[in-house]
C-alpha cells in the first residue's frame, strides 16, 4: 500500500468511524443509560466485531451473498427487525442507578453480531476494501484496512460512550433522559432507511 493510499484510508476510516450511525448511537445511549464502565462490553464488541467483519468480507465471505442473494435479504430484514427492537428498548429506557442489576446493556457478543446487520458498517467495509486495496498486494491491503479500523473503532467507541456517560453525570431530570433516548431511538430507526431501499 502506498503512503498516499494509506493516508486516504486513514482519513476515510476516521470520518466513517466518528460520524453518527447505529454503532455510535448505541454506544452513546449505553453510556448515558448505564455509565461508561458497564458499557465496556459494547466498546469491545464494536472494536473487535467490525474489523472482524471487514476481514471476513475481504477474505471472501461477501461472495456468499452474491451467490445466495436470498440469504442477504433474510439477514437484512431480520436485522431491521432487531434494530427496531433496540430502538424501542432505547426509547423506553430509564436511567439506571449504580445498584440496578435488572437493566443491562448489550453484551460483547450481541454487539459483535450487530455489526452484520449495521447498514453503515456494510457500506464502510465494502468501500474501504474496494477503494484502499491493490490487486497485487490484496491480503496486505485487507490487513491494513482491518488494522486501521481497529484503531479508529476503539477511539470512536471510547469517545461516543464517554460523551453519553458525561450526559448521564450532568442530567438530573429524568424527562431529559427520556427526550434524548427517544431522539437516539429515532436516529437508529432512520439509519434503517438506506438499508431497506436496496
Amino acid at each position: 500500500m502506498t503512503l498516499e493510499l494509506f493516508i486516504g484510508l486513514f482519513v476515510f476510516a476516521g470520518i466513517a468511524a466518528f460520524t453518527p450511525g447505529p454503532n455510535n448511537t448505541l454506544l452513546m445511549a449505553s453510556g448515558m443509560n448505564f455509565g461508561f464502565r458497564r458499557s465496556v462490553p459494547l466498546i469491545m464488541g464494536v472494536t473487535v466485531g467490525f474489523p472482524l467483519m471487514i476481514g471476513l468480507i475481504g477474505l471472501g465471505l461477501g461472495r456468499v451473498f452474491e451467490v445466495y442473494p436470498l440469504l442477504y435479504q433474510v439477514l437484512k430484514y431480520a436485522g431491521a427487525a432487531y434494530m427496531l427492537y433496540l430502538a424501542w428498548k432505547i426509547a423506553t429506557a430509564v436511567p439506571s442507578v449504580a445498584d440496578d442489576k435488572a437493566a443491562k446493556p448489550l453484551s460483547f457478543i450481541q454487539m459483535c453480531l450487530f455489526q452484520w446487520i449495521n447498514p453503515k458498517g456494510w457500506v464502510m467495509a465494502i468501500t474501504a476494501l474496494s477503494a484502499y486495496t491493490l490487486a497485487q498486494h490484496y491480503y496486505i491491503g485487507v490487513a491494513t484496512v482491518v488494522s486501521t479500523f481497529v484503531l479508529m473503532g476503539v477511539t470512536s467507541a471510547l469517545t461516543w460512550t464517554a460523551f453519553g456517560a458525561a450526559l448521564k453525570s450532568v442530567m438530573t431530570d429524568a424527562r431529559y433522559f427520556h427526550i434524548i433516548n427517544v431522539t437516539l431511538a429515532l436516529l437508529l430507526v432512520a439509519s434503517l432507511v438506506p438499508m431497506l431501499r436496496h
